[in-house]
């Protein structure tokens, strides 16, 4: 699934296309993606509407439109597991899994989506429940710090809670935790403040690198074949490398970590796979928690 990295280069380069298009008409052909939003509402919502802006919070992607009145609309975007967003010219052929298409002046804008995971919809109470946002600089080392003391779950399993902080997924929770050298069991309760600072700075410092990697490659998907250009997904054709080569730990069990060429462990924790390197994320063994903070 897409986090904040893959979302927040999908909103940078995809805002500046959509910004000033008017919406004709939105066709729906798969109206779970909308709920629980109807297509009526839907459709009437974007009818006549230009994209005004679109921006990123967590891992879901903000829309919003204004009338001719002068009053905006905002829909919320979340790729889901397989989802995509792209513009297409108007005279090829749309996908088999355009889950909602918007006809646009010169374009379409298409939502795809082969699972139907994804969400395009009007309600925007999700983003209610979001925490903090990693990279804002509001966001502290002591604001990790309270989230974290009131927890005894994994860490690991903590950072993927959106409440607790927004964005972070499986990927980066596991590269970060691996740069903090904090094996990913460890009762997040029980970090001390020294592991609580490199943990901050490893997220923003992964998130960041992330970011930066993404943006350098050309998302030029159009419909017509099967990556789309973003790093997640794989290489651009011409691209020299792209985000998942350079990944630390993430998805690779058993090969030599880059640190200190010791075998990379795969395990599940609450059903999600987490990657780390025993020698370099020295096994949590009951410490005691930590005093003085």
């Amino acid at each position: 699934m897409p986090e904040l990295p893959e979302v927040e280069v999908l909103a940078k380069h995809l805002g500046p296309l959509l910004k000033g298009r008017r919406v004709l008409r939105a066709k729906v052909n798969r109206a779970r993606v909308l709920r629980p939003t109807s297509a009526k509402s839907l459709q009437a919502a974007v009818k006549g509407q230009r994209f005004l802006g679109l921006t990123r919070r967590g891992k879901y992607l903000v829309f919003e439109l204004i009338g001719p009145d002068g009053k905006t609309v905002r829909l919320l975007g979340h790729l889901g597991m397989t989802g995509r967003m792209y513009l297409q010219e108007k005279q090829d052929r749309l996908p088999k899994h355009a889950a909602v298409v918007f006809d646009l002046d010169e374009a379409r804008f298409v939502f795809e989506d082969t699972r139907y995971f994804g969400k395009l919809t009007l309600d925007t109470r999700p983003l209610n429940r979001l925490g903090p946002e990693p990279l804002e600089p509001g966001w502290r080392t002591s604001d990790l710090q309270v989230a974290l003391l009131r927890s005894r779950r994994p860490i690991k399993t903590l950072l993927l809670d959106q409440a607790v902080v927004a964005g972070i997924g499986n990927i980066y929770a596991s590269e970060a935790l691996f740069r903090a050298r904090i094996d990913p069991r460890m009762p997040a309760n029980r970090l001390d403040s020294a592991s609580t600072r490199r943990l901050w700075k490893a997220i923003r410092r992964v998130l960041r690198e992330a970011i930066r990697s993404g943006s350098t490659i050309p998302l030029n998907y159009n419909g017509s074949g099967d990556n789309d250009g973003i790093f997640y997904f794989g290489r651009t054709e011409g691209a020299s490398e792209y985000h998942t080569e350079r990944l630390l730990v993430y998805d690779r069990q058993n090969l030599p970590c880059r640190v200190c060429r010791e075998p990379i462990v795969r395990i599940f924790q609450t059903g999600r796979s987490s990657y780390f390197c025993p020698h370099c994320q020295p096994a949590w063994r009951g410490r005691k928690r930590p005093t003085g903070r």
